[in-house]
């Protein structure tokens, strides 16, 4: 395929905006070469800036789980654009969404809109902080919660030692109070909360990660979370920006049969417009402002565009729930077209899926954490990315990511996209 045009562009792009992209993933740097400007998108397909017709497995990085300019979410938009963007008031659309995501959510009372996963994410912790009266923090080795300052944190020289900050521009003053522990390994946790007793306000984690590839968590490991953050008076922070009405109605909290305090939204909810949400039971929301003391403000939030798009998207879902089921069936037929591949290539691999989230590894290793998403091969996953490009499928561009499947993907793609994996050459 020819990107003659689209290396143009990131040309220009980068005279103007840093590394020619508004967020660093989108730049290619993890497989090399130029990145594909798109010019439009319908149903599975994204049509790039030369015409090239690509099958799309991200879907804007997840919202997008009905497939591209979905009619439905499109109108929605379009009709409630006439009306006016923006009015920094109350509009009748936030409360029907927020009657229908809590509806369809276990265990939340109340939800609070926002303008991005991060900003949830953000919000939550420092709500559970206010709530808990504590300061500090536990995180997982390569999840991410967006990139407030508090998450941006690398692992210190010990499992019970603070973290430092991985990007600079984190103060130590933030770091001190997040601490790092690695997913899946619930002694690690253990031993975090036993150094830092009654000092913990929140355990902040992606139920399933989807940051270091899709990694699920070990029952064992995802219950005693639970029950360890229940003993010690931590709140129970998922991020469900992934997740969250993607895994089904219910998200992860529905797939796993666990109950988290506070849950983060983004991407489905709203349809596909930026967006974020955070909500929890009575109890906990009622500290937030203007009812309690926890300050959190936005004029976006809510935006009317964002909450149309959001209520088109959840009223789809909920009214057809088979959905998740067609999505999971048709993630697992990608996974086992994948899997005859590859054996027969005798290439050392792992995959990782739960509902429609799937991810490949070449390593020979399971993969169950950040350390063991780290020892794949690099070399061979740009090999097969660049591979699939040439031949139409676009996929995430860095290993570290999960891949997103959307209902406007045929069987006849799913064959297509194994088949350019038969026809490669590692």
């Amino acid at each position: 395929m020819i990107y003659q045009r689209s290396s143009a562009l990131f040309a220009e792009a980068k005279k103007y905006i840093p590394g020619g992209v508004n967020s660093p993933v989108r730049a290619f740097k993890a497989v090399g070469g130029d990145p594909i400007f798109v010019k439009e998108a319908k149903g599975a397909y994204l049509y790039d800036e030369d015409g090239n017709r690509l099958i799309d497995y991200i879907a804007s990085w997840g919202p997008l789980i009905l497939g591209h300019a979905y009619e439905p979410v499109i109108n929605a938009v379009i009709e409630k654009a006439k009306k006016g963007t923006s009015f920094g008031m109350p509009t009748e659309i936030e409360t029907e969404l927020a009657k229908l995501a809590v509806s369809m959510v276990p265990n939340i009372d109340k939800i609070r809109f926002v303008n991005s996963g991060t900003e949830a994410c953000m919000s939550a912790v420092r709500l559970a902080r206010g709530f808990t009266g504590k300061d500090k923090i536990i995180k997982f080795a390569g999840c991410y919660h967006g990139h407030s300052d508090s998450f941006l944190i690398q692992a210190g020289s010990g499992a019970v030692t603070f973290g430092s900050p991985n990007s600079p521009g984190v103060t130590q003053g933030t770091a001190k109070d997040t601490l790092l522990a690695d997913y899946n390994d619930l002694a690690s946790v253990k031993a975090l909360v036993d150094a830092n007793q009654d000092e913990i306000s929140a355990v902040i984690i992606e139920p399933v990660a989807g940051n270091m590839g899709c990694i699920i968590p070990a029952d064992e490991f995802i219950n005693g979370l639970r029950t360890l953050c229940t003993q010690n008076s931590i709140l129970l922070i998922f991020d469900e920006v992934m997740t969250g009405f993607r895994l089904g109605k219910g998200g992860a909290q529905e797939a796993l049969g666990i109950d988290a305090d506070i849950l983060c939204f983004g991407k489905v909810i709203g349809g596909g417009l930026p967006v974020g949400a955070f909500a929890a039971r009575n109890e906990i929301m009622s500290h937030l402002a203007p009812e309690g003391p926890v300050y959190q403000a936005g004029t976006l939030s809510g935006n009317p565009l964002a909450m149309s798009a959001g209520l088109a998207m959840l009223t789809e879902l909920n009214n057809k729930p088979e959905i998740f089921e067609s999505l999971a069936d048709k993630t697992e037929h990608l996974h086992e077209g994948f899997v005859n591949v590859l054996d027969k290539k005798g290439i050392p691999y792992q995959i990782n899926r739960l509902g429609s989230m799937i991810s490949l590894h070449f390593t020979e290793e399971p993969v169950v954490d950040f350390a063991s998403s780290a020892k794949g091969n690099n070399d061979t996953f740009k090999k097969y990315f660049h591979g699939m490009l040439e031949k139409g499928i676009y996929l995430p561009p860095s290993a570290f990511e999960s891949y997103f499947l959307n209902d406007a993907l045929s069987y006849g793609d799913l064959d297509e996209t194994i088949g350019a994996l038969d026809e490669l050459n590692f």
